[in-house]
């Protein structure tokens, strides 16, 4: 039989008014809730009733861990600088990774992610292709040195992660562990009541070839994602797809125009009277190697920092001075007559275009009907766009939707990234050392349980799922201490306990009004009301917190009414 807790006893201090400092909905909430409070910026205490919804989230991972033969394990927190020299992210890796040291004055990290520990672990153990592939993980504690720690839980310098790590000899037993964790993630999700989708997204710090991330959707959420009915999502930092583009004015022949002051897009779109996607937007920068480049995009396009980053290194858009010394005109800049060692890079999806509207590199003056190959040679064609909202879907051509989203989890294929850089070997069937084909894959439990207040609260309160909900039936009587309702009540929370439920009883002496509130706040998501007139009936008052629906059930059936209803809902 479970037991129940008693609300007179719970370690759960409500807030009456919204915390100024909260800008999300779920840190709001879970602050009102008496779920968590604030150590320090981006530190967070998780009180009782969190922690309960934490412990079956990872009850969740753990089940799913298990199932695809996921090995759970512990790595210390702390991780020596050696190994994050070796793989060369002690630098790489920018401010953000915590580092101390001892009172030796050796340096260590504390961390944000553990690739390079798991890889040194595995490297003197894992010799022989029979013992691949393995999948290795862990739920601890991580941390970031945020400059700007903010959202609660959703962008903390210490935070709650899964990590897991597998070890494979071939790339068809990397795609297998990759393809089994991205399933089992999808299942998490949903078992948590996330509606998560899987997007196509950038691998940022951690480095490798593929990558999805789950998307909670969220109006709060800080990733912008396109995504179709056809089952496509992408994070606009990866998405790709073909930018429709339409020709400019004129016959066909370069003609140079007079516009004067027209240096923006939207001015020479409404000069030459056709939509800005007939024009081509030109960008001067200076790569990280030094070289000078202009970036040619469709006009009612941006270029995606994080493509060109790929392409170009740490680059930047040319100075008023850059651009002088280069011979470039702010606003006319275009692909024609470009001066000597400006590399020309354009994007793909004006391959195919004939009679470019662009910058003629003179003042007040542009060209139409510039044609590649006959006027300018492109030194390089390459996906340099943000997508945006009705772009036709690189799937099946629908206009894509947009939305934002939280990422609750993401997995990697990592290759030889750091296996490679780390001398991590096995002997595969002909006895050659080979680097191990790695993947990594990691949930945010922490983030996981702010999204779900994100997609389950209203002007009230949180409404928890069944499956993650700290308790999952609240026991509200309106008289404590009295002879006709008290006695009801311990029955109740008896027989609901018999019945594996678990039972929060709100045995406060206050009004009906605070219990009623506090009930909505907390949002455990069935509430049982023992007023005296339903006992007296010999019915209970149970209300569906997340409809709001009353039903009235007779004392004798209400257990089994409730369990047959939690119990399914369950994870």
């Amino acid at each position: 039989m479970k037991r129940y807790q008693k609300m007179s006893q719970l370690y759960a201090p409500t807030l009456k008014e919204d915390p100024a400092e909260a800008e999300l909905s779920s840190h709001r909430l879970l602050l009102r809730a008496g779920m968590i409070r604030k150590t320090a910026a981006g530190l967070y205490s998780y009180l009782p009733l969190a922690w309960r919804s934490i412990r079956k989230i990872e009850a969740v991972i753990r089940d799913e861990m298990e199932a695809i033969g996921a090995q759970e394990m512990m790595v210390p927190i702390l991780t020596p600088s050696e190994l994050w020299h070796e793989s060369g992210r002690w630098d790489a890796y920018g401010p953000e990774l915590m580092r101390i040291a001892d009172r030796h004055g050796r340096e260590f990290a504390l961390g944000p992610t553990h690739e390079e520990t798991f890889t040194d672990l595995v490297r003197n153990e894992l010799r022989s292709y029979k013992q691949l592939p393995c999948t290795l993980y862990q739920i601890q504690d991580k941390f970031r040195d945020e400059m700007r720690p903010r959202f609660g839980l959703m962008r903390g310098r210490e935070f709650i992660m899964k990590d897991a790590y597998s070890f494979s000899a071939t790339q068809e037993s990397l795609q297998e562990c990759y393809d089994q964790q991205k399933d089992a993630y999808a299942r998490i999700a949903e078992r948590c009541g996330l509606y998560a989708l899987p997007v196509v997204a950038d691998s940022g710090q951690i480095g490798g070839d593929t990558s999805v991330e789950f998307m909670a959707l969220a109006d709060s959420g800080e990733a912008e994602l396109v995504w179709c009915d056809c089952g496509f999502a992408a994070d606009v930092e990866a998405a790709a797809t073909k930018v429709p583009v339409s020709e400019g004015p004129g016959n066909g022949e370069l003609e140079k125009v007079h516009t004067p002051g027209l240096g923006a897009i939207e001015d020479v779109a409404a000069f030459f009277g056709f939509p800005e996607n007939g024009t081509r937007k030109s960008l001067a920068l200076v790569a990280e190697d030094g070289s000078r480049v202009v970036a040619i995009v469709p006009g009612d396009h941006e270029l995606n920092e994080i493509k060109a980053s790929k392409l170009f290194g740490a680059y930047h858009l040319m100075t008023d001075e850059e651009l002088e010394e280069a011979g470039l005109h702010k606003g006319f800049i275009g692909p024609v007559g470009l001066p000597e060692g400006v590399r020309l890079v354009c994007d793909e999806s004006l391959r195919e275009s004939t009679s470019w509207t662009c910058g003629a590199n003179e003042v007040d003056y542009h060209y139409t009907g510039a044609r590649p190959g006959r006027d300018f040679t492109v030194d390089e064609w390459a996906d340099l766009v943000s997508v945006h909202e009705g772009d036709p879907c690189p799937r099946c051509g629908a206009p894509l939707k947009s939305a934002r989203g939280i990422e609750v989890s993401q997995v990697f294929q990592l290759g030889t990234k750091y296996s490679e850089a780390m001398g991590a070997t096995f002997a595969d069937e002909d006895g050659v050392e080979r680097p191990f084909l790695m993947g990594c894959y990691g949930i945010g439990v922490s983030r996981t349980l702010a999204a779900v207040v994100e997609q389950h609260n209203d002007e009230h309160g949180i409404s928890w799922p069944v499956c993650v909900a700290p308790y999952e039936v609240e026991v509200v009587p309106l008289a404590v201490g009295d002879d006709v309702v008290a006695p009801v009540a311990e029955g109740v929370v008896s027989e609901l306990c018999a019945a594996d439920l678990e039972v929060l009883l709100d045995d406060r002496r206050e009004r009906p009004g605070v219990k009623f509130a506090d009930a909505d706040l907390i949002g455990i998501p069935y509430q049982v009301i023992l007023g005296k007139r339903g006992v007296a009936a010999g019915v209970a008052e149970v209300k569906v917190r997340e409809t709001g629906e009353r039903v009235d059930v007779p004392l004798g059936e209400l257990a089994a009414w409730l369990a047959e209803r939690v119990v399914p809902a369950r994870a």
